[in-house]
């Protein structure tokens, strides 16, 4: 189940390193300037033209939950998954009231039901800005005071373009900074609720069949985007629905927003990841999990609380075991090296250029090794708590605001300050019972991990016992009412200072804490690898051409490949699973937790037509983030939507391989069928078909 990118470290990977010019006929997730043309042309005679990618971009969506979309009639109806959908419907649900155990359907437009904190981007402008953002910091010789030129210079394009278009403006570094582009999306932020199947349905199997395949999950989910007027959004970009759907040894192509990759990382990189960052991220994700399930053990109610939790948690371990047994292999490690000799040998055969790039790589590798003593720091300082996280948003942007752009922190430029006030005024209920075990949870690690003196440990607990301080702090704070929130941030530095809100308080003391370790990073840490990375993008260019895509990085980019199954356990994979596969393996479990059906599966096994496809694998190149992503065929016709890769997949934040990598969808046919037979929802699914 492909879930938000989690990077925790991104300094850490702010260089990277060129990749091999041999490409794979399905490998890569190609930026819409740059679509692998050639490649599409030579294996498959299709060249899509500039208007089918136009209409293709302009379909698709990117969430702020994580995930991608896309519209699917021209009225506002966005198709998502329902594990993208999961946070609004958690967000929606109550105990009387479990969106999530039990679905929702809005019958009429009324009925809709709003998101608390969605915003939905089309990406509708892109533009070159490389040479203004190089160009900053060309003559300085002091690294930091060139990165800080590069940043003032990024905040100045992306101020510019967002007073010029209203749009939003974010300027997004590619090739490891080889290249800067600036990307405007319309922002949307009145999103309804329209379907979603019941959570077993649409994660049927659970844990158990997550990154695996064939699958049997109707990972589905409709919202309406409204315009400024309250008013259904009428767009001409929308994907008309195949009825047919995806077919055996098809093309097809797979737009959506990649969140992470590092297929371009140094070998330095890759085992500081391996060595030092995965290991530790395990042991915090596996401390989190028992601490949720021990709590979720107590009652029904705690089991709701906490159920998201555990499913994005578990996720991630999963994510992040699979990472580790891809570096433990000798062969992926051993082609990374081979990749990067490769690449240091052209770079060595000409004088000019290894001058100029040839050390990138050791300063990159020394910089990793100043990165490592921090590592524990950046990764178990932390609260896990949704209201300390705004207490010290506030704290921040009350600072922030009053200093001019180009000197704030990080995400709190002039173009990002609506998005951070949108989602702190978030009206979304904020649980006082998992925000004490996600809090206590943290801070006894922090303890164990860092140590009782740690600077950040003692500012929170100022010496007292965990359970206490975490008691005094969410009981005592009144920032679980937006309105409340909304006096302070209004009030600005004046009213943060004199505020008695324990939260606001403990803020105040991590606030110089965290400033302090943002600056010493940057100065010394990313200030190196930035430059660093620049040359080897450039040094990229040079060796290799732009016949390659770079690294994922929740940017809009266009994936390929065939419908097609693969070899695995001894046997063979087939293309599309049916409805008699899902009946079939609830009855081979008994119809056992996490195999069991629905009583909407259950009831209407007579009314489906059981041969109808219901997911299907393809090679086309995925990572987290794709989720929800539409698939299109030749046409432009949506005939899947991405919910997740096979276990083979999890390799694939550092390489491709095609004969076993496969991204799992839901059979546009499957999606049709379960609407109307097992959900009464005809009338989605006339929208959807174009038949009203």
């Amino acid at each position: 189940m492909f879930a938000r990118s989690f990077r925790s470290i991104p300094l850490l990977a702010a260089a990277l390193l060129a990749v091999a010019p041999m490409i794979h006929a399905e490998e890569g997730m190609w930026t819409f300037d740059n679509p692998p043309l050639k490649l599409l042309k030579a294996k498959y005679g299709f060249t899509p033209i500039q208007a089918w990618l136009d209409h293709l971009r302009l379909s698709s969506v990117r969430l702020n939950d994580g995930g991608s979309g896309s519209f699917v009639s021209p009225n506002g109806l966005l198709l998502t998954n329902h594990h993208v959908a999961r946070g609004q419907l958690q967000k929606n649900s109550t105990a009387e009231h479990d969106y999530l155990a039990n679905g929702f359907y809005a019958a009429k437009s009324e009925e809709e039901m709003k998101s608390p904190d969605l915003e939905v981007n089309v990406l509708v402008g892109m533009q070159d800005v490389t040479a203004r953002v190089q160009g900053a910091a060309k003559g300085i010789a002091d690294n930091a005071k060139a990165l800080k030129a590069r940043e003032a210079e990024i905040s100045a394009i992306e101020k510019e373009s967002k007073e010029k278009t209203k749009l939003r403006s974010d300027v997004v570094s590619f090739y490891q900074g080889g290249e800067y582009w600036l990307y405007q999306y319309k922002a949307y932020r009145d999103v309804r609720l329209v379907f979603a199947p019941e959570q077993q349905a649409a994660f049927f199997g659970g844990d158990p069949d997550n990154f695996t395949y064939p699958r049997y999950d109707l990972d589905m989910a409709l919202f309406r985007v409204y315009d400024e007027d309250g008013k259904p959004l009428h767009t001409d970009n929308f994907l008309k629905w195949s009825a047919k759907g995806a077919a055996p040894g098809e093309l097809i192509f797979i737009s959506g927003h990649p969140g992470s990759t590092e297929r371009q990382d140094t070998v330095a990189q890759l085992l500081m990841q391996r060595d030092v960052i995965g290991p530790a991220l395990t042991e915090y994700l596996k401390r989190r999990i028992v601490a949720a399930q021990t709590f979720a053990a107590q009652g029904p109610e705690q089991a709701r609380l906490v159920g998201s939790t555990i499913f994005g948690l578990q996720n991630s371990l999963k994510v992040y075991v699979g990472r580790a047994e891809a570096l433990a292999d000798k062969a992926i490690v051993a082609k990374k090296q081979a990749e990067e000799d490769d690449f240091r040998k052209k770079v060595a055969a000409n004088p000019e250029w290894q001058k100029e790039y040839g050390g990138a790589w050791d300063t990159i590798a020394h910089a990793e090794e100043k990165v490592r003593p921090e590592i524990k720091g950046q990764l178990f300082r932390r609260t896990d708590s949704r209201l300390f996280t705004i207490a010290l948003q506030i704290v921040q942007y009350v600072a922030e605001i009053k200093k001019p752009d180009s000197d704030r922190l990080p995400g709190f430029n002039d173009a990002s300050l609506d998005r951070v006030k949108f989602q702190m005024l978030s009206p979304a209920k904020i649980p006082v019972e998992t925000e004490k075990l996600y809090m206590t949870n943290a801070l006894k690690l922090g303890q164990e991990k860092l140590g009782t003196n740690d600077a950040y440990v003692q500012a929170i607990l100022q010496g007292h016992d965990v359970d206490a301080t975490v008691n005094g702090l969410i009981d005592g704070t009144k920032l679980a009412d937006p309105d409340f929130r909304k006096s302070l941030i209004d009030g600005g530095e004046a009213a943060v200072a004199a505020s008695t809100d324990p939260m606001v308080v403990t803020a105040r003391r991590v606030d110089p804490i965290q400033r302090e370790t943002t600056r010493r990073m940057r100065d010394t840490i990313s200030s190196v690898l930035t430059p660093a990375g620049e040359k080897l993008g450039k040094a990229r260019f040079l060796v290799y051409g732009k016949d390659a895509y770079p690294d994922a990085t929740f940017t809009l980019r266009l994936s390929y490949g065939t419908v097609q199954g693969y070899p695995y356990n001894g046997t063979i994979a087939p293309p599309f699973t049916t409805f008699y596969g899902l009946y079939d393996r609830a009855a081979s479990f008994s119809n056992k937790v996490p195999f069991d059906l629905t009583p909407k599966e259950a009831a209407g096994r007579d009314k489906v037509d059981l041969s109808t496809p219901l997911d299907f694998v393809s090679t086309g190149d995925i990572i987290g983030g794709n989720s929800g992503s539409p698939v299109v065929n030749r046409e432009g016709e949506l005939v899947g939507l991405i919910f997740d890769g096979n276990i083979e997949s999890l390799a694939g934040d550092f390489v491709y391989e095609g004969e076993k990598n496969r991204a799992v969808a839901v059979h546009s046919a499957g999606m049709i069928e379960g609407l109307r037979k097992l959900y009464g929802a005809g009338a989605l699914a006339d929208e959807l078909e174009g038949k009203k």
